[in-house]
């Protein structure tokens, strides 16, 4: 049998004996998707991440001694965030037709669609396809979307350079396998993005690296990676993308003429982690060296092939990239890395500080053209109650035709608006009581994040989405009773440790205990620089005025001029905090 491991000789966990079987992701995936049943098996569970989907029940409409309310979420390959104008309004039909009609848009710059019956699935994602969309390698054991910033500045090369190789990278690693197009499409490819020859010259290439000849994924081999692998591709200065988070992330470097040189690379960032298991944790990248421009592909290949070969095989909750970079120390991995690329890393280079922006409002993009950011709260799009946000952005879309880039802090930008096209916008979105002005926003609300949690995610263990709207007005009223309502902080709460809204950066993080109940963590930093660490274990969220107030009194009278809440936990310790 076809192996990618030389991580260990312990026995291999079940998931990895079900990709090894799997033919490639076909199977048990495409016969039990012909059969009428409505819900997957285990193993056919664990492809059918590959293919972009995870099945969930709606814990809501669970009752005693009845079969789940087994329902299909589907999650988009949008590079950078990038979603044409019809894969938009396809989206949207589709998500009122099968899904929960809603659309979320996820902390990775991708969409995801609730609600969809395992028999329709099939359909949906044909529909996708054919409207200039993809699932493929949303979910599993691969690289996942690859990330960057959002804003489409047209006079700053930086941002394009982004844009570009997100995709490159993307493309680099996306599985050569046809499963996808055979299960879904019948086969017929609809859409075939050509590689540069660069990057096939690296996918072929073995780089002092075992690579699969004869294999349909010369890459992957049959049991793909460990775990999911993260990208970002951002430019200097710019933390819109948390680019410490990420398995890879490479940082564009310019000359002064604007011309691509090269790129910083860094290594082995990870949020996710499990409650009581110290030996899982938060952890942010290692600057790892610089590459030039023409090496990019093959230095990227080496890295996730020393992911794909010593990644931990047996243990799923050691198996990312973070534990291995942990276990061997920087200098190590990156002795391993030079030896898979075949020569020496470059110093990193030095960068001007890193800074997070949302883009929220109307911005110039460059070339006359106008952008414009819109705040969609916790990434949810719907309409409910005055806010018809869903309505307004697809009549947007349909009279405007313009595309779409999602943010990694789940808000939306459309952008190559005409000046002649402001005013007209303005009133749908002013018709449909949407907010476009950052400056009247709820400051709580415009940086705080929240996951979907309950009732679909099945990792979920309290509420998190549903809650924080809640849990942000009663702060907010804190803040007003103790005048310090014009104080901004970066809250972000999960209902699971898994920490998909980066929760472990925040100035106040929220991760769900149980029901009701979080663990607290501060000292985050509005920058995304710092990890914050945790502060109580279980809060009670009902004791959330008696818990924050004395803390953000002391704050209060003790913080430096102009300090932020994270950068003054972080300076005065928890043992501080803790005795008042």
């Amino acid at each position: 049998m076809e192996t990618s491991t030389k991580s260990s000789k312990r026995k291999p966990s079940k998931i990895e004996k079900i990709k090894a079987n799997s033919n490639f992701l076909r199977e048990p995936l495409a016969t039990e998707l012909l059969q009428d049943t409505n819900h997957f098996s285990e193993a056919a569970l664990q492809i059918l991440k590959f293919h972009g989907s995870y099945q969930q029940d709606n814990r809501d409409n669970r009752v005693k001694g009845q079969e789940k309310d087994y329902q299909m979420m589907l999650r988009t390959r949008t590079p950078g965030g990038f979603v044409p104008p019809q894969f938009y309004l396809a989206l949207d039909r589709l998500s009122e037709v099968y899904g929960n009609q809603t659309l979320r848009i996820t902390s990775r710059q991708a969409f995801q669609m609730h609600g969809i019956p395992k028999q329709d699935l099939k359909t949906v994602v044909a529909d996708i396809v054919r409207s200039m969309g993809s699932t493929l390698g949303a979910c599993g054991d691969l690289n996942r979307n690859v990330i960057a910033p959002p804003a489409p500045f047209k006079n700053r090369p930086e941002y394009q350079y982004a844009w570009k190789y997100a995709n490159k990278v993307a493309n680099l690693f996306t599985p050569k396998t046809g499963a996808y197009y055979e299960i879904w499409l019948d086969g017929d490819k609809i859409i075939s993005a050509e590689e540069s020859p660069a990057q096939k010259v690296a996918r072929q290439q073995d780089l002092n690296a075992g690579i699969f000849t004869e294999s349909v994924e010369p890459f992957y081999g049959t049991q793909y990676l460990p775990r999911k692998f993260k990208c970002c591709v951002t430019v200097p200065g710019d933390n819109s993308v948390d680019v410490y988070t990420h398995d890879i992330s490479l940082v564009v470097i310019t000359d002064q003429y604007g011309e691509l040189e090269g790129f910083n690379v860094l290594t082995g960032g990870g949020m996710g982690r499990t409650h009581n298991k110290e030996e899982t944790f938060a952890r942010l990248s290692d600057h790892l060296g610089y590459v030039d421009k023409g090496d990019i592909y093959k230095l990227l290949k080496a890295i996730g092939a020393i992911q794909r070969d010593y990644g931990d095989r047996s243990n799923r909750l050691h198996a990312r990239m973070k534990y291995l970079i942990h276990d061997w120390g920087i200098e190590k991995f990156k002795a391993k890395v030079e030896s898979y690329f075949g020569k020496p890393l470059q110093p990193f280079k030095e960068l001007p500080p890193w800074e997070y922006q949302d883009f929220l409002g109307w911005h110039e993009q460059g070339d006359g053209k106008l952008f414009l950011g819109i705040l969609i709260e916790n990434g949810r799009v719907q309409d409910k109650g005055n806010l018809k946000l869903k309505t307004a952005l697809r009549k947007v879309v349909e009279q405007f035709n313009l595309p779409i880039r999602l943010t990694p802090n789940h808000n939306l930008i459309f952008y190559d608006i005409e000046q002649s096209q402001k005013t007209a916008i303005e009133k749908v979105l002013e018709i449909h009581g949407v907010e476009i002005n950052p400056d009247r926003l709820n400051s709580l609300t415009r940086y705080g994040m929240a996951c979907p949690a309950l009732p679909t995610c099945g990792l979920a263990i309290t509420e998190s989405e549903r809650a924080l709207p809640g849990v942000l007005e009663r702060i907010n009223l804190l803040l007003e009773k103790l005048n310090m309502v014009n104080e901004q902080l970066v809250i972000r709460m999960t209902g699971c440790p898994n920490g998909c809204v980066r929760p472990y950066l925040a100035e106040l993080g929220f991760v769900g205990r149980g029901p009701g109940t979080y663990q607290v963590w501060l000292g985050g930093t509005t920058d995304g620089t710092k990890l914050a660490q945790p502060y109580v274990q279980s809060l009670q969220i009902e004791d959330l005025e008696a818990f924050l107030e004395p803390i953000f009194l002391y704050f209060q009278a003790n913080r430096k001029s102009n300090e932020s809440f994270g950068v003054f936990c972080h300076r005065v310790g928890f043992d501080k905090l803790q005795e008042i």
